[in-house]
């Protein structure tokens, strides 16, 4: 539903969403540590119903997209409820390319085997390599263990609890302030940006519990403070690149006719820094090199991009070339 031009900060909602209710989450954790009686978890726990009853309540509240009514056959009403989302009666432009790439949908019989096709090679890459990267960067691992971590390394209960919360700060932050940049300086600057400021902290925190930790598992005071400090920027680079962008990438690359396929497949050591630092090496360079940039570029006409870019465009260009000699016949 938002325009291409703001297309990238609205998506981010979504992700600024999830690390708010991971920094409350932490706080809940926090401020239930203390709680006698074992009456401290099950109230953390219980909590959890809060933010599902929301979704629950709200859900039928919820608008069908243009899109969703364009492919439904309501293009009366979808026309109306773009006229709304836009402000504007000034829609035919826009309205004209749902109605072409709808009916081109319409004309597809098996959209999973279309997803397979030479000229979506690209995209299909995309779609499952970015959602692999972004899991490979650690951050479940650092988000869900890091007051495990803290503890490894000697931090009390409620210290542990508050770096939890600390990295939550870092992450959710920088995500917000992504969401206000994103759609300025585009996807792969941003991409770039964070794969640098995850991979530095990923090496140092590596280097430093490999040297310090000792057979013990405690390290001192200053080293698990710079421990910290490392990871609050390896969060925030998440949050300004790999955690958003992740999400909103694999969402606007495929055209119309095949998006709804495609939504279908979209113990601590030193040595796992190094690991993951590794991974965010390899995915920062495979967005340079792979990814096109998608700022500005509206939906309905992404295929541009693919056309455009210096490997990308062999695919697509011959899968075009395949299908107009295939309906040309002998």
């Amino acid at each position: 539903m938002a325009p291409p031009k703001y297309r990238g900060a609205f998506n981010f909602g979504f992700q600024l969403c999830i690390g708010s209710g991971g920094l409350l989450s932490s706080l809940v954790n926090y401020g239930t540590v203390k709680i006698s009686g074992g009456w401290g978890w099950r109230l953390s726990l219980a909590m959890v119903a809060a933010p599902a009853f929301v979704l629950t309540v709200w859900a039928p509240f919820l608008p069908e997209t243009p899109n969703s009514l364009v492919q439904q056959g309501n293009e009366e009403k979808a026309k109306r409820m773009l006229q709304k989302i836009r402000g504007t009666n000034d829609v035919e432009a826009e309205f004209d390319d749902l109605i072409t790439a709808s009916n081109a949908s319409k004309t597809i019989k098996h959209p999973f085997k279309k997803i397979l096709q030479r000229k979506y090679r690209p995209q299909l890459v995309m779609s499952v390599a970015i959602p692999f990267f972004q899991q490979v960067t650690g951050i479940s691992v650092i988000s869900f263990y890091a007051p495990i971590l803290f503890l490894t390394i000697g931090s009390g209960v409620s210290a542990s609890l508050m770096s939890s919360v600390v990295l939550g700060l870092a992450g959710t932050g920088t995500t917000l302030l992504s969401a206000l940049i994103v759609d300025k300086h585009g996807r792969k600057a941003l991409f770039h940006l964070g794969g640098f400021l995850m991979f530095i902290p990923q090496m140092m925190i590596g280097a430093v519990m490999a040297a310090k930790l000792g057979d013990q598992g405690v390290m001192s005071k200053g080293y698990g403070v710079l421990v910290l400090i490392m990871m609050c920027i390896y969060s925030a680079g998440f949050g300004l690149s790999w955690g958003p962008l992740g999400w909103l990438v694999t969402s606007e690359i495929f055209p119309l006719e095949i998006r709804r396929s495609y939504q279908c497949f979209a113990v601590f050591k030193a040595s796992i820094f190094f690991f993951f630092a590794a991974w965010v090496a390899v995915m920062t360079a495979f967005v340079y090199a792979f990814l096109p940039e998608t700022k500005d570029v509206p939906i309905e006409k992404m295929e541009k991009i693919w056309r455009e870019h210096w490997f990308w465009k062999r695919y697509v260009d011959d899968g075009a070339e395949y299908e107009v000699d295939k309906t040309e016949g002998p």
